[in-house]
C-alpha cells in the first residue's frame, strides 16, 4: 500500500537503503573473519568432562566422553595455528603436550602479555629443560579461578590440588554435563511432540488458524525509514559513537568484562531509540497524537496466561528446526565463522555484575525491541501487503539479515520464521517476545553452564 509519497521522503529512503547495503555487506563481509564460537563451546564441555571425571558412573563415562578430555582438547588446539590460539589455550596446548627443549626456546610464538601466563610459561620452559625442576607453588594462586587450569597444572608438576578440585566440584562438573547433554534432548523431544500434534490439528481441519492481525496504516516506505534510516543507519552507525564515547567517559577504572557488558547494555539502549523514535513520530503522524495506553502493536497480553503458554509452546517447536539446520550446517561447512561476539563474551566472562548486566541485554531488551520492529511493525504490515506467508518469510529473512553473520543466517532465518508464525497464529506481540526471550535465555543458560 503505497499512498502519494513526497520527494523528501523517497530521498531519504533511497539514501537510507543505500547506506543500509554497505553497512550490512561489510558486516556480513568482517563476520567471516571472526572465529566461531563453536570450538570454545566444544572445549568447554571437553574441560567439564575432565573436572566430572572422579564422579562419572563407569559405564556413564563412555557417553560423556569416548576419549581421554584432556588429549582430545589437545588434538583440537594442534589443529589451530599456534599464533591463533589464546593466551590460556597456548598455556594448556603447552601443558599438555610433550614439546622438546628446542621447540620452546625458538618460537617466537611463545609470548604472553598476561603476567601471570608469562610466569607460568616460564616455570613450564625451566621444566622442560629440567625435569626435576619444581616451581613455588604459591604462584599458581593466580589460576585457582580456572579450574580447569589449575587441575592441569596440579597433574603436571605433581602437586596437591584437593583442597580445590574437590569430590564436591567433581559432583557439581556432572550435573553440569548432565543439564548440557540432556537439556537440549528434552527439549528437541517436546517440540517434535508439539510439532507433531499441531501438523495432526492442522491436517484435520485442512486449513491453518491465523489470528486477526492490524498492521499500522503505514507503507512500504514508512518500513524503509524504520528499518534502513532507522534500526540501520541511526541505530546501528550513529548511536554507538555516543554510547561508547558515554561509557568511556564515565567507566575508567572498571575491569575489561564489566566495562564490556556496559557498551553492549547501553549499546542496545541507544541502538533502539532511533527506531522507536521514528515509529513514535509516525504513529503521531497518522493520528495527530500517541497514546502510550494504547495497545499499536497488538501486545495483547490478557490473560497473561495464555500469551506465555503461546510463546512457550512456540520456543519449544521452533528447537528442532533450528538445531537441525545448524547441524546440517555443520555438516556442509566445517570451520564455521562469524558467531555473535556477544557469545564468546558471555561464555568467558567471570563478573557476575556484568553477567546481570548481559542477561538483561539478551532475554529483555533484546526481545522486547527486536520483536516491536520485526514482528509488532514489519511483519503485519508485508502480511497485508503480501500475504501471511510472504510477509513471515520477508520479515524472517530482514531479521536474520539485520545479525550479520553469514554462518548464523539459516539458523536465525528459521527463527525468525517460528516468530513470525507463533505472532501471527497467537494474535499476540506478547507471546512472540516470551519466544524470543526464551530462546535467547537458553543460550545464555548453556553458555553460564560451560563456565568452569
Amino acid at each position: 500500500m503505497i499512498k502519494n509519497i513526497s520527494r523528501e521522503k523517497l530521498f531519504l529512503a533511497f539514501i537510507s537503503l543505500l547506506f543500509t547495503f554497505f553497512v550490512w555487506q561489510q558486516g556480513l563481509k568482517d563476520s567471516l573473519n571472526r572465529p566461531s564460537v563453536s570450538f570454545d563451546i566444544s572445549q568447554k564441555e571437553k574441560e567439564i568432562a575432565e573436572l566430572a571425571l572422579p564422579s562419572l558412573p563407569s559405564n556413564f563415562k563412555k557417553y560423556v566422553s569416548a576419549n581421554d578430555p584432556v588429549q582430545e582438547i589437545n588434538n583440537f588446539l594442534s589443529s589451530i595455528p599456534f599464533d591463533e590460539l589464546t593466551e590460556r589455550n597456548k598455556l594448556i596446548w603447552i601443558i599438555s603436550s610433550d614439546l622438546p627443549d628446542f621447540e620452546i626456546k625458538n618460537n617466537s610464538s611463545y609470548e604472553f602479555k598476561n603476567k601471570n601466563y608469562k610466569l607460568l610459561f616460564d616455570d613450564l620452559e625451566r621444566n622442560s629443560n629440567n625435569k626435576s625442576y619444581k616451581p613455588n607453588y604459591d604462584q599458581f594462586d593466580f589460576f585457582k579461578d580456572d579450574r580447569f587450569l589449575y587441575h592441569l597444572l596440579s597433574k603436571k608438576f605433581d602437586f596437591d590440588a584437593s583442597a580445590l578440585i574437590t569430590k564436591s566440584l567433581s559432583q557439581r562438573m556432572f550435573v553440569k554435563i548432565l543439564a548440557i547433554r540432556l537439556i537440549p534432548l528434552f527439549t528437541i523431544l517436546l517440540g517434535s511432540i508439539l510439532v507433531l500434534k499441531t501438523l495432526w490439528t492442522s491436517i484435520s481441519l485442512k486449513k491453518i488458524v491465523w489470528k486477526e492481525f492490524k498492521p499500522l496504516d503505514l507503507d512500504l516506505i514508512d518500513m524503509v525509514l524504520l528499518i534502513a534510516g532507522g534500526f540501520v543507519v541511526l541505530g546501528e552507525v550513529v548511536s554507538p559513537l555516543f554510547s561508547i564515547g558515554l561509557v568511556d567517559l564515565f567507566s575508567k577504572d572498571l575491569s575489561i568484562e564489566l566495562l564490556q557488558a556496559l557498551k553492549i547494555f547501553f549499546g542496545y539502549l541507544f541502538m533502539a531509540i532511533p527506531p522507536l523514535l521514528i515509529v513514535y513520530y509516525q504513529i503521531k503522524s497518522l493520528n495527530g497524537e500517541f497514546f502510550f495506553k494504547k495497545d499499536y502493536f497488538q501486545f495483547n497480553g490478557l490473560p497473561i496466561k495464555d500469551a506465555i503458554i503461546q510463546g512457550f509452546k512456540g520456543w519449544l517447536m521452533i528447537i528442532p528446526f533450528v538445531l537441525l539446520i545448524s547441524l546440517i550446517m555443520n555438516i556442509l561447512i566445517e570451520n564455521q565463522t562469524g558467531s555473535n561476539p556477544l557469545l564468546e563474551i558471555v561464555l568467558n566472562n567471570n563478573n557476575y555484575f556484568s553477567f546481570i548486566l548481559l542477561f538483561l541485554t539478551t532475554t529483555l531488551l533484546a526481545p522486547l525491541f527486536e520483536e516491536i520492529i520485526f514482528r509488532g511493525i514489519l511483519l503485519p504490515i508485508l502480511s497485508r501487503d503480501f500475504g501471511i506467508i510472504l510477509g513471515i518469510s520477508i520479515s524472517a529473512f530482514i531479521f536474520a539479515l539485520a545479525h550479520l553473520s553469514i554462518s548464523e543466517m539459516p539458523p536465525l532465518l528459521v527463527l525468525g520464521i517460528g516468530l513470525g508464525i507463533t505472532r501471527i497464529a497467537s494474535g499476540s506481540l506478547l507471546s512472540s517476545v516470551i519466544m524470543h526471550s526464551l530462546w535467547n535465555g537458553l543460550t545464555f543458560f548453556n553458555l553460564f553452564l560451560l563456565r568452569t
